[in-house]
């Protein structure tokens, strides 16, 4: 499993507008293929930024599957008015301690 971390940054005063889009973006997200889960986290000390965590089953499921699929664009034409900045992902993998 691998776990997709998102900074986003929204444009200031648009936070409302982003959060009730990205709920309906959460529909799309969830039907990709690989998707585990996912939570969208609001930054106590920045209000315009948020935190996107995914859960996928694969690297590929992220960067090939939904990436490159017609659900991406439409999930980004939803949210990317909202982005101040492009926003970035890393992956990481969970370590068994």
């Amino acid at each position: 499993m691998i776990t997709e971390v998102a900074i986003l940054n929204v444009k200031p005063g648009l936070m409302n507008e982003f959060e009730s889009q990205f709920r309906k973006a959460s529909i799309i997200l969830s039907a990709a293929r690989g998707h585990r889960s996912h939570e969208l986290h609001k930054c106590v000390e920045e209000a315009d930024k948020y935190i996107l965590l995914v859960q996928w089953d694969t690297l590929t499921d992220h960067r090939v599957g939904f990436r490159r699929s017609e659900a991406f664009e439409e999930w980004k034409n939803l949210l990317a008015p909202f982005f101040d900045s492009i926003p970035t992902a890393e992956h990481y993998v969970k370590i068994k301690l």
